[in-house]
C-alpha cells in the first residue's frame, strides 16, 4: 500500500495529475487519507511476527496488483498506454518483493529483524517520494 499511498499524496499536492484514468479514483486526491491509513497499517502489520511472507501467493499477488495500478495511474497521469504502466508496474511489485526478501534474510544475522522493516520502509517511502518527485518535473 505504500506505492498507492504516495501517489495518492503527490495527486493530493498537485504534482500529478491523475486525470480521466480509470485508476485515478482508487488512487486520487480524495482517496488519499484512507489510502495512507492502509500503507502506515500494512507498515505496523509487516513488523508483528506472525505475518506471512511477502513471496507467499496472496500477498505477493496483492502486491503485484497494487503495483499494476499505480503504473498505469502514473502513466496515464502521463499520458502513456495503460497497459505498460501496469505491466512495468507489477513487474516492479515482484522485484521490490524478492528483492526486500533476500535484503532482509541477509541481514537477519546483523540487525533484530524490527531495525530492518524500519530500513526498508524508509527505503520505500523515500524512493516513492523521489520517484513522484521526478515524475512532477517532467510534466
Amino acid at each position: 500500500m505504500t506505492a498507492p499511498a504516495i501517489i495518492a499524496w503527490a495527486a493530493k499536492r498537485r504534482w500529478i495529475n491523475l486525470g480521466s484514468s480509470p485508476f485515478a479514483t482508487i488512487i486520487s486526491r480524495r482517496a488519499s487519507q484512507p489510502v495512507t491509513e492502509l500503507a502506515i497499517s500494512e507498515l505496523i502489520a509487516d513488523k508483528l511476527p506472525f505475518t506471512p511472507s511477502r513471496l507467499n501467493a496472496g500477498p505477493l499477488a496483492s502486491r503485484i496488483a497494487s503495483g499494476a495500478i499505480c503504473g498505469a495511474a502514473v502513466c496515464g497521469a502521463m499520458k502513456r498506454p495503460l497497459a505498460g504502466g501496469a505491466l512495468l508496474g507489477g513487474l516492479g511489485a515482484i522485484a521490490g518483493a524478492l528483492a526486500g526478501h533476500h535484503v532482509r534474510k541477509s541481514l537477519r544475522h546483523n540487525m533484530p529483524d524490527f531495525v530492518i522493516g524500519l530500513l526498508e520502509d524508509a527505503v520505500a517511502v523515500g524512493g516513492g517520494a523521489a520517484i513522484t518527485a521526478v515524475i512532477a518535473t517532467t510534466k
